[in-house]
């Protein structure tokens, strides 16, 4: 059984992210053999990076990194269901990532992204390069989500027959991923 985390990169008030990570949870949750994880980093709440040493050295001072790394370092891989603001990703996730290190090592992560014309593609571009240096594996087959707000009605996510397909090919080479990975970390 693979342990896979979904985090909820938005942390708005008023977000359309909620209801594609329920979607993605649903569509995990009924493949059987996967243990899903919800992390909602607008309920996670972490502070800006506040440890004294960088995330490298695996000495935290701080419950909030303890717990957050405890739950990162349980899990096999991440679907991170990903905003596009600004041509960008947000700073929660980029915060969220930086907290830890070792926890991310060798571990797959693939990205659900939404926005609006674009689909949020721009913002797993600019990821790429983060996920990388903290020794990730991209899963193949990112989805991407062009006109949200078409997407989401009376807050449940609406996916189109595509989407569903690019979401299990998302979802297998992701669970492919994790069990090979397993055996280095």
């Amino acid at each position: 059984m693979s342990r896979i985390m979904i985090i909820v990169g938005s942390v708005r008030s008023v977000r359309k992210g909620g209801a594609v990570a329920d979607w993605v949870r649903e569509r995990l949750e009924a493949r059987g053999g996967v243990e899903v994880d919800v992390a909602d980093l607008r309920e996670i709440a972490l502070p800006f990076y506040d440890e004294a040493l960088p995330a490298a050295a695996g000495r935290y001072e701080h419950e909030h990194t303890r717990a957050w790394s405890a739950r990162v370092g349980a899990a096999d891989g991440f679907l991170l269901v990903n905003p596009e603001y600004n041509g960008t990703f947000t700073a929660p996730v980029k915060n969220a990532l930086d907290y830890l290190y070792a926890e991310w090592n060798r571990k797959p992560i693939g990205f659900v992204n939404y926005g609006s014309a674009g689909g949020g593609m721009r913002a797993a571009a600019a990821l790429q390069q983060v996920v990388t240096t903290l020794g990730m594996v991209r899963a193949r087959g990112d989805l991407a989500i062009p006109m949200i707000q078409e997407h989401v009605v009376d807050g449940v996510f609406r996916a189109s027959e595509a989407q569903e397909g690019f979401l299990q090919v998302l979802v297998d080479d992701l669970l492919r991923l994790a069990e090979a990975l397993r055996p280095l970390r």
